[in-house]
């Protein structure tokens, strides 16, 4: 037998073993897939068309607006019983400006007129639909352990990627050819070309946009990343820090404040520290006409002090669409007694992993621009696709009555290098490690004819 014809049969006894783990991996992500790209493209254009905090109309522009402090007053009267946590600037001339009003645990917005204080809108946030969108994209409303499935079914579409892309590599043709379908296929043959280039095509930005999501999962994200991309408190070591992190200021399921932030001690208010800023009385009203005359225009956010240490805490924030791209976030904390900056904290002084994440987090949720809203309704379209069309190839291939996984050669046994990837993948994505042992494990006790085919 010639080492070529040997060569030949490895390769494609390798191309079937692939292929079954892909299949596996689909077999989980698929579902999943299909529910993020839906809820999260919901989430994307309800963002576009108002605000995350709800649907409300525009207002009249007149000439002149009334005092925030005015504006927070109708705000509060409207809940009897509510604190103030946030002011949110209107984000153009005929819209709303919002409060965020703490109550009983839950957090409410309230959408006000800034022209005559008028209030347009007031509900808890987390009822809206676009909150539940966000529970079923977060946990599928069951909480740590939906996070943890959400998290092995991201961990298993890098695999199937990486699976996907063996699959497709092109074998006696050049690459560009590789990603245009053939013509004159049809049925199963049709699907399988469509699903093939498509699925390359998304492939890159696939992995992207995981990684990004991954990003608020409970054991990847917060174990593995945050710990060591987050900004270093150290960069304000000449003023008092708070017992609280940057997290605080996250309300309900909104997360308002970049994730390189988020571990971050936020600076303590009731010392001489920092630069003076802002003009006595130092209130919101005082707060925010400096905000004003200091770079901070359209939609930006004034966090109050949530107690006798807080501090004034005004945001820009590329995720939350207050400025166009993350390249223009900022964070200012003002002491709540003399007025002074004590911590002015900008896109360049994040951390390298925590520009990156900005970006991609940005670019996630489609909050760069029109051109990014655009990019990301026609990739979920093709992400869509995908999962259909390997649910399509997979109904049409398989046996009446039987899973239809692909089957391995007779006598396979896997190579070390394939080995060597799933240990380094399973090492750097540890819930999808646990799901590849877990299918390895239940592969492994299968009957041979169940899962074996001939040489």
């Amino acid at each position: 037998m010639s080492n070529s014809y040997e060569g030949a049969q490895a390769s494609t006894r390798l191309y079937r073993a692939v292929w079954r783990w892909h299949f596996y991996a689909g077999l989980f992500v698929v579902p999943f897939l299909l529910m993020l790209a839906l809820t999260g493209g919901y989430m994307m254009f309800y963002s576009k068309l108002s605000n995350e905090l709800g649907w409300v109309p525009d207002v009249v522009q007149q000439e002149k607006t009334v005092p925030v402090s005015a504006q927070a007053k109708a705000a509060l009267a409207a809940l009897p019983g509510g604190k103030l946590a946030t002011y949110i600037a209107p984000e153009a001339a005929d819209r709303p400006a919002f409060f965020e009003l703490a109550k009983d645990g839950a957090y409410y917005s309230v959408a006000v007129d800034p022209y005559s204080a008028a209030v347009l809108d007031s509900h808890d946030e987390s009822t809206t639909s676009r909150a539940l969108a966000e529970k079923i994209h977060g946990t599928i409303l069951l909480g740590t352990v939906g996070d943890r499935l959400i998290e092995i079914a991201a961990s298993l579409t890098i695999i199937m990627t990486v699976t996907g892309l063996f699959l497709w590599w092109p074998r006696g043709e050049s690459f560009v050819r590789a990603l245009i379908p053939r013509g004159g296929l049809a049925g199963r043959s049709l699907w399988r070309e469509l699903h093939k280039t498509g699925g390359a095509w998304i492939s890159l930005f696939l992995v992207l946009f995981i990684l990004s999501g991954l990003a608020w999962a409970g054991i990847w994200g917060d174990s593995y990343v945050k710990p060591w991309s987050s900004f270093p408190a150290s960069k304000w070591d000449n003023v008092p820090l708070s017992d609280v992190s940057h997290a605080s200021l996250n309300h309900d399921l909104l997360h308002e404040v970049p994730w390189t932030l988020e571990a971050t001690p936020l600076p303590a208010s009731g010392s001489s520290a920092g630069t003076p800023a802002v003009a006595q009385p130092v209130a919101l009203d005082s707060v925010v006409i400096w905000a004003l005359g200091n770079g901070f225009h359209n939609q930006f956010k004034v966090a109050v002090p949530a107690d006798e240490k807080g501090v004034f805490t005004v945001s820009y924030d590329g995720r939350n669409e207050d400025s166009v791209t993350p390249a223009h976030d900022r964070y200012v904390h003002i002491d709540q007694y003399t007025g002074n900056i004590l911590a002015d904290v900008r896109f360049a002084d994040y951390p390298f992993v925590g520009k990156l994440m900005a970006w991609g987090i940005a670019l996630h949720k489609g909050m760069a621009g029109w051109w990014n809203l655009a990019f990301n309704t026609v990739y979920l379209a093709l992400v869509i696709f995908a999962c259909v069309s390997g649910v399509v190839m997979w109904w049409k291939r398989r046996p009446v009555g039987q899973l239809g996984a692909p089957l391995y050669p007779r006598g396979y046994s896997v190579p070390v290098t394939v080995l060597v990837l799933g240990a380094v993948l399973s090492l750097a994505f540890p819930l999808g490690g646990l799901a590849i042992l877990a299918f390895a494990i239940v592969d492994f006790f299968l009957p041979a004819r169940l899962k074996q085919a001939g040489a």
